[in-house]
């Protein structure tokens, strides 16, 4: 990140240039700041412009929660400072960028979301004193907002620093001003890595990476145990994906006629019109492709008589998605073999799904699925068994492939940072949020499996929520069982 602003001559200041100046570089106008810019324009655009500061805002939904967060990370790290940037704008090609995300770590503290930001916790006698860097608004006196290319007039408003302190209750600073800071501060200091290159640069000589470390792993273990808030969000994702799935049923005759991308276009949509984004790259998986785990191609033809192996979910505005799986017949009727093989992952998850609850191990609901699924395929002698021997071997793998499921929350893979005693081998809480999506894979290429079993994949994948109680279904607005999901597509399509 630079340290300060130089604009850059936007597409606006070359088109002001005459044929001549466009042959030869530019040479500065008289009033010192911008090429190809006359100074009776500079002066024009500096005038003339509405007050348009927002004085009646509300701090966001969840400024509760994101200042619970930063005491229990204050609290942690007693004495130092921590300091969270959000990341940069990423080029796509040329001089367009990626849509913009926050980092997870920077977003959960404090609800905001946009470039550059850094979230810094500098030490105080009794705790911390927290400050949010951000870009103020574009400066009208100097020209940046219509002659940077990201400024208000080409990328829109941003807020000003003192509409973003009553929005994310925290004082808010100049985020230009920052490196400066950070080369000059003395004592220990923690950053999250791998986001912005300019802050990581000015701590140079102040961090370690196993300091660094720490601090990134409590932020994901921080994570484990959502708040009423999180799993709020998560619901209203989970809503959303379920409608969403609803309209990719309805349309699967026109996918036939086109491909996987209708669907997963179908799907964005429902992503876009009521969330963030999708939460990840959508898998439209028709056919064999369904055999592949991540098959996020999505170009493939949709026939009648094959399965379709939709895997999706909703963003929502805050960047909680869900994941849901559903293995659905593209004519609407599963054939014998393709309901056999359903009808098996469906009690596999069943036997996963009634596994988790509080106190149990988080490995648990993993083996209760793998266990049905083993005892599957021995009974229908693709592997040798008994069960036990399969399974102490893992030979069941070969067509089971993947973890029966996941943390669930801001990211689809969410805690991933979590040290292995608090997650794998940790033990369930009430206000986790986790995915139980056991699957049976059959490549079309697999000689060891009978040729009818051979292209057909299928995985059925729900968001789970640990209860004080057992546990809660987020996503049992879709059905499951295989009669379910076949009334069901013919109501969507009556």
């Amino acid at each position: 990140m630079a340290d300060e602003l130089t604009p850059a001559v936007s597409d606006f200041a070359a088109d002001a240039a005459g044929p001549e100046e466009s042959e030869e570089p530019i040479k500065q106008r008289k009033n010192g700041l911008y090429p190809g810019v006359s100074d009776e324009l500079a002066e024009n655009m500096k005038s003339g412009w509405a007050d348009t500061e927002l004085r009646d805002l509300e701090p966001i939904a969840q400024a509760a929660e994101t200042a619970a967060r930063r005491s229990a990370l204050s609290a942690r790290f007693p004495g130092e400072r921590l300091v969270i940037p959000a990341g940069n704008l990423k080029t796509r090609s040329n001089d367009t960028e990626y849509a913009f995300r926050a980092s997870v770590e920077y977003a959960y503290l404090t609800g905001n979301q946009t470039e550059d930001g850094v979230l810094v916790l500098e030490p105080t006698a009794d705790g911390h004193q927290e400050t949010i860097y951000l870009l103020p608004r574009s400066d009208r006196e100097n020209g940046e907002f219509w002659l940077s290319g990201q400024g208000e007039l080409w990328v829109g408003r941003r807020h000003s620093l003192t509409e973003a302190q009553t929005l994310y209750g925290i004082p808010a600073s100049d985020v230009r001003e920052l490196p400066d800071a950070l080369r000059e501060a003395t004592g220990p200091v923690r950053v999250v890595r791998g986001y912005d290159a300019g802050i990581e640069a000015a701590l140079t000589d102040k961090v370690t990476a196993e300091r660094d470390e720490e601090l990134r792993v409590f932020l994901s273990e921080a994570r484990l145990v959502k708040d009423e808030f999180e799993i709020g969000e998560l619901q209203k994702a989970v809503d959303s994906t379920v409608r969403g799935f609803e309209d990719v049923v309805r349309v699967l005759d026109k996918a036939e006629a086109t491909s996987e991308r209708y669907i997963e276009g179908t799907f964005f949509l429902r992503a876009r019109v009521e969330g963030n984004d999708v939460g990840y790259g959508t898998i439209a998986a028709a056919g064999p492709h369904a055999c592949t785990l991540h098959w996020v191609r999505n170009d493939g033809p949709v026939r009648s008589g094959d399965l379709l192996l939709l895997d999706a979910g909703v963003e929502t505005h805050t960047y909680y998605t869900a994941d849901v799986t559903r293995t659905l017949p593209i004519n609407g009727r599963f054939t014998e073999i393709q309901k056999k093989i359903y009808d098996a992952v469906y009690d596999a998850q069943e036997a996963g799904i009634a596994a988790v609850k509080p106190g149990g191990k988080y490995r648990d609901f993993h083996d209760a699925a793998q266990r049905v699924l083993t005892e599957r395929l021995v009974e229908w002698g693709l592997v040798e068994g008994p069960v036990e021997r399969v399974l102490e071997l893992g030979l069941q793998r070969r067509w089971t492939l993947h973890g029966t499921g996941h943390m669930l929350g801001m990211d689809v893979h969410d805690c991933a940072a979590a040290r292995v005693e608090s997650y794998v081998d940790g033990t369930l809480e009430p206000g986790m949020v986790l995915t139980v999506e056991p699957g049976l894979y059959f490549q079309a290429d697999d000689l060891t499996v009978p040729e009818e079993y051979r292209g057909i994949g299928v995985r059925i994948e729900d968001d789970i929520l640990v209860t004080a109680e057992g546990n809660r279904n987020l996503s049992d607005g879709l059905p499951r069982r295989s009669d379910e999901v076949e009334a069901w597509m013919s109501s969507l399509n009556s």
